[in-house]
């Protein structure tokens, strides 16, 4: 009788935003997955320099940080269609130009500046996703079921993340090893171009608000910095970091062992745990709530990349390392963006989804251009523990989540 009852509303949910929406929103997120990695790549092949790749991917991050909140904003306050359109349009232009100014005489200075550009205009593919979802759940579904819905919607977007995650820098390997250290951004333009933009003219996108109902039915935006929802902007900056400091600090010890374009192959492992671990969380009990799900993952990240740190240059050991990390990293993510839909203020969603995306990609960048910096004048050795900070980042906001939570 449970499983019945229970069958209607994920039905639904489904049935009333297409079975298309989800293929395309998968692929228009790849282009954002390869985006800090096929920078990274380009930048080392072409200009030699660790040091400058991870400052370009520092870049990246900067860019978003100032402009993905308000590309979020403007898609609560027009509609989701044309702020993904033009991002989709301007990133297919500017990824396809950084694969042109790494290789021409231009300085150092042109690549940042358009790793800048980049990062202000990525499509914020996976925020929107979850807004649209998580809207949908919580007008749609009983409330009986919203909980469950909810947590299997933010199960499968944690899970696309990863997958995408996997893929990206896999793709950006492959293809930067069989054809041209260049080819990924291309790539990556061209399916930003294509898939974004059908992501932007699926008929779910949401429309805006309008001025006349934007005081009635907008939360105001001071409820953007409430302390759980900043908490979850900080795990996810959290974690973007630890994916920014391994990645760099993998690129580097590949290099080592003479094959650093497969830096994205390797770490593959990673997101192969991340994405099985992430989808396990829909069977997870109701009473292992939110809060203790955030440590307690949080918590085998860290053990692993204790492992990592400590496994040098010996490759079987990285793997093992990163593929118990990665068990942790996919549940920490559902748990963050689903702690992030339940928090974000009325009319805000897409402003709140965006913040805590953001920080992912803003880790992500800061941690590469530290990491690079670290590797380059003190070898893989140092740079192989900085994942340990970031994981130890993660497990403190949990802690202070677990706190603020229970005086609320």
């Amino acid at each position: 009788m449970t499983q019945t009852s229970e069958r209607p509303p994920r039905a639904g949910v489904v049935s009333a935003i297409g079975w298309a929406f989800f293929p395309i929103a998968f692929m228009a997120r790849l282009p954002y997955a390869m985006m800090v990695v096929g920078n990274l790549t380009l930048v080392v092949a072409a200009r030699d320099s660790l040091a400058l790749g991870g400052a370009a991917s520092a870049a990246v991050g900067i860019g978003t940080a100032l402009f993905g909140p308000l590309i979020g904003a403007a898609a609560d306050r027009f509609g989701q269609r044309p702020v993904l359109i033009t991002s989709a349009i301007a990133s297919g232009a500017l990824l396809a130009l950084l694969a042109w100014v790494a290789y021409s005489p231009l300085p150092d200075v042109a690549i940042l500046a358009t790793a800048l550009a980049i990062g202000a205009f990525s499509p914020q593919v996976g925020p929107m996703s979850r807004t649209r979802l998580g809207n949908l759940i919580l007008s749609r579904a009983p409330r009986e079921f919203r909980e469950r819905a909810l947590n299997g919607a933010m199960a499968y977007e944690s899970m696309a993340d990863e997958i995408n995650f996997v893929i990206g820098p896999v793709l950006v390997g492959l293809v930067a090893a069989l054809i041209h250290p260049a080819a990924p951004l291309v790539l990556a333009a061209v399916l930003s171009v294509v898939f974004v933009g059908a992501f932007a003219l699926h008929p779910s996108a949401p429309a805006g608000t309008r001025h006349d109902e934007a005081r009635a039915e907008v939360a105001p935006a001071r409820e953007l910095l409430a302390p759980g929802l900043l908490l979850a902007v900080l795990g996810t900056f959290g974690v973007g970091l630890f994916f920014g400091a391994t990645l760099t600090s993998l690129t580097s010890a590949m290099g080592d062992l003479g094959s650093s374009e497969s830096a994205g192959i390797v770490y593959g492992a990673m997101g192969l745990g991340s994405a099985i671990f992430a989808i396990g969380v829909i069977w997870l009990p109701a009473n292992f709530t939110l809060a203790a799900r955030w440590i307690s993952f949080a918590a085998v990240m860290l053990l692993g990349v204790i492992g990592y740190a400590l496994a040098g240059l010996n490759l079987t050991w990285i793997v093992v390392a990163l593929l118990v990390a990665g068990c942790g990293v996919g549940p920490t993510l559902v748990t963050l963006f689903g702690i992030g839909v339940r928090l974000s203020p009325k009319g805000r969603s897409a402003t709140a989804m965006t913040m805590l995306g953001s920080g992912v990609i803003v880790g992500q960048s800061l941690a590469s251009a530290v990491t690079g910096a670290i590797g380059q004048a003190h070898g893989s050795a140092v740079a192989m523990w900085l994942p340990t900070v970031a994981a130890t980042l993660v497990v403190i906001a949990g802690l202070a989540n677990m706190a603020v939570g229970r005086r609320r």
